[in-house]
């Protein structure tokens, strides 16, 4: 939810309550006035009838009134006058409306009379509902403008936030040189661009160090490894050693070789990760896969391996990625496979496919991507990062990649659009 919404949404659980109650409290007191207006108004017309009666008499000829009515009564006088509510029937409204009624006992020329004076609330009443009508009218206008005024005034405020956000979400380490975020006129927001400036030069600092770092490494370490191979190499060709020599030198080789693979496989997982690769010559994964079939042939015939291919698709990307996705991919299928088993490829539009029979079990799922774990796990010489390499190249292409075991075959697929439904690891 968009933090505009959410403003707004908790603005209204707020407003909401607070304008029905105060719509409630304000329709209470009109109420409770005009009931006290009625109330005097019916005292003083108490006043004025016992007056007139006190001169005129109760037989006294009188234009007679149906709000008040003089009564013979055998009730001792009160001395204060009680007031109620009650509903009559109005020949005029043709139903029974509120009024306000006070009666007392009166004593007026040594006898008792009940007087009842009365007062219509429906006027009133049809008053208070027309004001809270109004009200309500002016209440849901006043909320509506609020409601669109902080929705004007908060996309406006944070504008500059949704800019550097905008900034953030399209930046590339190649191009986070050029990226800068402005200053804006809101304290908080100039803070955040600060520190996001001073971040995005710190991280282009530290990729140019690593970048560089990549590349002497690259070199570097190649050159001397290759010369202590080719003097092991030397050495195994010395008749004049002893066995036990020849044995740890052997040793010496196969753990020097190791180490050569575990710095090639490293400095390629550097260059994916900086994105140190050409990205100006795309191959097809169909093209990449025949190749390497072809040029691991020997190994496949060695193990007497049956391959079963399936490849018709257009699908293409940077031949670096082709090339370390599927050399990786094919070689686990043929390292891990055991002698007269089954290799299986398919590609098509939608998907890559590759399949292959094992003796191993299934890889758990938190170890499956995770680097060197594999080569512990299958008590294996490898280094234990060709997933780890086939893994960060789907993120960096960004495509979903999954992993199944059933029946003794391994299966990875790869699926060539994220928005496409893709099953969940099974094991």
């Amino acid at each position: 939810m968009k933090l505009l919404t959410k403003t707004t949404i908790y603005f209204l659980l707020i407003m909401l309550p607070l304008l029905a109650a105060s719509a409630f409290y304000l329709f209470f007191q009109f109420n409770k006035e005009i009931r006290h207006e009625i109330d005097e108004e019916l005292m003083n017309d108490r006043i004025q009838w016992l007056r007139y009666l006190d001169s005129t008499g109760a037989n006294s000829s009188i234009f007679p009134i149906p709000e008040y009515s003089l009564q013979p009564s055998n009730l001792a006088p009160q001395e204060k006058p009680q007031l109620e509510s009650i509903m009559l029937y109005q020949e005029v409204e043709g139903k029974k409306v509120p009024y306000r009624q006070l009666t007392q006992v009166i004593r007026l020329h040594d006898r008792s009379y009940l007087m009842i004076i009365r007062k219509s609330l429906i006027e009133r009443d049809d008053l208070i509902k027309n004001i809270f009508s109004v009200m309500l009218i002016v209440f849901t206008g006043l909320l509506a403008f609020i409601i669109l005024l902080n929705w004007i005034l908060n996309r406006r405020l944070w504008k500059p936030f949704y800019q550097s956000l905008e900034k953030i979400q399209g930046v590339q380490l190649k191009k986070m040189e050029s990226v800068s975020f402005s200053p804006s006129s809101t304290h908080e927001f100039n803070r955040l661009n600060a520190s996001l400036n001073t971040m995005v030069a710190r991280i282009y600092a530290d990729y140019q160090n690593i970048k560089e770092l990549t590349e002497d490494a690259a070199h570097e370490m190649q050159t001397p490894l290759a010369i202590a191979q080719s003097k092991l190499e030397l050495l195994l060709q010395d008749e004049s050693l002893s066995d036990a020599q020849l044995q740890a030198i052997a040793q010496s080789s196969e753990a020097l070789q190791r180490l050569t693979r575990l710095n090639h496989s490293l400095l390629l997982l550097a260059k994916i990760e900086n994105h140190q690769y050409d990205v100006s010559q795309p191959e097809g994964l169909q093209q990449v896969t025949e190749r390497y079939l072809g040029l691991l042939d020997e190994l496949i015939r060695d193990k007497k391996l049956s391959v079963e291919k399936q490849l018709n698709a257009t699908w293409s990307m940077p031949s670096a990625l082709a090339e370390m996705l599927i050399s990786n991919l094919l070689g686990n299928a043929i390292r891990y496979n055991y002698p007269g088993g089954k290799i299986s490829l398919h590609l098509d539009d939608q998907q890559l496919s590759v399949s292959n029979t094992s003796e191993w079990p299934a890889i758990p799922e938190k170890q499956l991507f995770q680097r060197f774990k594999k080569a512990a796990l299958l008590n294996d010489n490898s280094n234990g990062l060709g997933l780890a390499i086939v893994k960060r190249i789907c993120d960096t292409c960004n495509l979903p990649i999954t992993y199944q075991f059933e029946n003794g075959i391994h299966t990875f697929t790869i699926y060539r659009f994220s928005s496409v439904s893709s099953p969940s690891f099974a094991a």
